[in-house]
């Protein structure tokens, strides 16, 4: 994973809430050895892969056993457009298109499953606060490409220009 420095402000998160989400990968208690970091400590990286494809990036949340999560489901590229570019070849497209989704945004941060159970501040991937946008910038939606829980406004997305 280490390569040069990308940078992007993260627009699109969505939650799952652990034991009683059933759209949640810790639904009811569910731990096997490919979720075991979900239940680690605030800020651990759990890092899956969706269809067996793409890798999907979460912030664990909620305390320990707790099975809850924040998925970051997109970003809007800052620096490193270049590096973001080649990761994505034959599937980028427009610079605002390089991260526009969890597999699209962790391939072109460079993002693995080499993260998976590492506490976020000793990472090589770093979340920062960014200025507070305020409520009225934020959109509050069901979240999507799932098939449980669908109606649940768990996802919110940054309005950008």
């Amino acid at each position: 994973m280490v390569g040069p420095v990308t940078e992007a402000t993260i627009i699109e998160t969505e939650a799952y809430l652990g034991f009683d989400d059933p759209a949640s990968h810790g639904w009811r208690g569910r731990l096997h050895a490919g979720n075991a970091n979900l239940y680690g400590p605030p800020g651990t990286w759990y890092v899956y892969r969706s269809y067996g494809i793409h890798w999907c990036a979460n912030l664990v949340c909620g305390g320990p056993g707790r099975g809850s999560a924040v998925l970051l489901r997109g970003g809007l590229p800052l620096r490193g457009l270049a590096t973001m570019r080649r990761r994505r070849a034959g599937g980028g497209g427009a610079d605002d298109r390089l991260a526009n989704g969890p597999g699209k945004l962790c391939q072109a941060l460079g993002i693995s499953r080499d993260l998976d159970g590492i506490l976020m501040p000793r990472s090589e991937v770093l979340v920062f606060e960014n200025q507070n946008p305020g409520s009225d910038a934020i959109d509050v939606t069901p979240r999507i490409g799932i098939t449980k829980a669908v109606d649940w406004p768990l996802r919110f997305r940054l309005r950008v220009p």
